[in-house]
């Protein structure tokens, strides 16, 4: 894996309930919501892997996957009350500025990450609220449901996107019953923070990626539909 920069193997990975190795490079994605295709796809180096944590580095300047309206216009430059309603589309760009620490404990609701300033200065932790990842031979697949945690070095916090949850739950994107699941979830996550638990309270923060890891390059069958989800 580490001079081809492609996806790991079935035969590599171990199956989709196997452990990857630290320097496999895998695939990190998320479906769109409401729907079966995938418009993120990020390729990602796993850093630890075993039964109480998936760990994986986004490294600067890897070309990934994102999503689009369908003119080409970033998603965040478009009105929030139509930012979900347009058609989209996708497009290969690259993970500018510090790379991301992504941390995800088995079928937990969220996976946090962790954002570097220039210089490795400790930014901050991110609670991404998600479907729990979902393992295949070639990575790990997700949906995000919007709402998101930022967490400070002092252990404040405070809630993000709630007026994109609020809108994604408008154009039903997220239908009463997710809505309330994802609520319950981010107030576990906001548990968690309340008592320093794992994963913040694991030094994560003074993590480094090993310089020999390659950048992963981006498979041109990124969007391929593992075994998991045939129908």
């Amino acid at each position: 894996m580490a001079d081809g920069g492609a996806v790991t193997t079935e035969a590599e990975a171990g199956g989709a309930t196997g452990s990857w190795a630290p320097g496999t490079q895998i695939l990190w994605r998320y479906r769109e919501n409401a729907g079966r295709h995938f418009h993120i796809a990020r390729p990602v180096t796993v850093v630890r892997d075993d039964e109480e944590i998936l760990a994986v580095w986004l490294a600067p300047g890897t070309e990934c996957v994102r999503p689009v309206l369908a003119d080409g216009t970033p998603v965040h430059l478009e009105p929030l009350e139509s930012r979900y309603t347009k058609p989209r589309s996708v497009q290969r760009d690259r993970w500018f500025g510090t790379g991301v620490l992504k941390l995800a404990r088995p079928g937990q609701p969220w996976s946090v990450w962790l954002f570097w300033e220039p210089g490795w200065q400790f930014k901050n932790w991110y609670v991404n609220l998600e479907e729990p990842l979902v393992r295949w031979a070639g990575g790990v697949d997700s949906e995000d449901h919007f709402l998101d945690i930022s967490v400070h070095p002092d252990r404040s916090w405070h809630w993000r996107d709630e007026d994109e949850f609020a809108q994604a739950t408008r154009d039903g994107l997220m239908d009463d019953r997710l809505a309330a699941r994802v609520r319950e979830a981010g107030r576990g996550a906001v548990e968690v923070i309340r008592a320093w638990g794992p994963p913040f309270s694991d030094g994560w923060q003074h993590w480094r990626p090993d310089p020999s890891w390659a950048v992963p390059s981006l498979p041109e069958d990124w969007d391929r539909t593992p075994a998991h989800m045939s129908s």
